[in-house]
């Protein structure tokens, strides 16, 4: 552990630092000289100073538009806000590089950065994933443009991951009407309906046990709340989607409720019918 002296002269130095730094800055955006503000954003994003390169370069991209610095300073700039984890302006930037310089010595790169900070932006699986759509849009255009990529093993692991968010929101959803029951209709229905469609759009994803066994419950639960005539159906219904997942997953986490769900159908279906 630091000494509290050590501690103080620490600070002092970070806060000497950080003053230095936004000093320069000013009097640099005092002076209004573009081409000194290029040197100094170079300076910047060769020590890591990712702050102060997001403070300097706006002018310089819109002043160098069109040119060989004009694109560097935007793949600079595009990458100091992916850095500062700035993911969403970071990837707008790292977009209008590779549209406004098709041929521009980094575009593959920022092809790639441009996905990967969709990705960090992706929400929360219960919001809207509009944003992972375009993630995976994203990372998917630069797999056919880039098949020989240094990138690519990176990018199929988020894809999956980002297939996986989604499967994640269906997978919500399906349990979501499985709680609603019999509540103003038959939400059971839904359920099945929801997690049979999860599992053809995403058959690879890890929450596939999970799909399978929302099945069977809203299955079973369907079977339990049908009229007379429906029943026996049901009942053959529910164990034929247990031995789906039982097959699938003979040492599933889920497994001693499936087989307790089938010895319990097991009993109600007629030998006759």
């Amino acid at each position: 552990m630091m000494e509290p002296n050590k501690i103080r002269l620490f600070a002092i130095l970070v806060a000497s630092f950080l003053l230095v730094s936004c000093g320069e800055v000013a009097k640099v955006r005092q002076v209004n000289d573009v081409s000194l503000a290029y040197d100094y954003a170079k300076k910047f994003y060769n020590e890591g100073k990712y702050k102060q390169v997001v403070d300097l370069l706006p002018s310089v991209v819109s002043a160098y538009n069109g040119t060989v610095d004009g694109s560097r300073a935007l793949y600079m700039l595009a990458y100091s806000e992916m850095e500062l984890k700035h993911y969403s302006s970071a990837s707008e930037y790292f977009q209008h590089y590779y549209s406004s310089y098709p041929k521009g010595e980094q575009v593959e790169d920022a092809r790639f950065y441009s996905g990967v900070c969709l990705y960090h932006s992706a929400p929360d699986p219960r919001l809207d994933q509009t944003i992972t759509h375009n993630a995976i849009q994203e990372l998917q255009v630069f797999n056919e443009n880039y098949p020989q990529s240094k990138h690519r093993s990176q990018v199929k692991e988020l894809l999956f991951t980002l297939q996986d968010r989604l499967a994640e929101k269906e997978l919500l959803a399906a349990k979501q009407y499985y709680d609603l029951g019999m509540f103003l209709g038959n939400n059971y229905k839904s359920a099945i309906i929801t997690a049979n469609n999860a599992l053809k759009d995403y058959p690879y994803s890890k929450f596939r046990e999970e799909f399978y066994m929302v099945i069977l419950r809203a299955t079973y639960q369907e079977a339990m709340h049908s009229i007379e005539s429906k029943q026996q159906a049901r009942y053959r219904d529910v164990a034929d989607r247990y031995f789906i997942y039982s097959n699938e997953f003979p040492k599933g986490k889920y497994i001693k409720e499936a087989n307790r769900i089938y010895q319990s159908i097991e009993k109600l279906i007629s030998k006759d019918a």
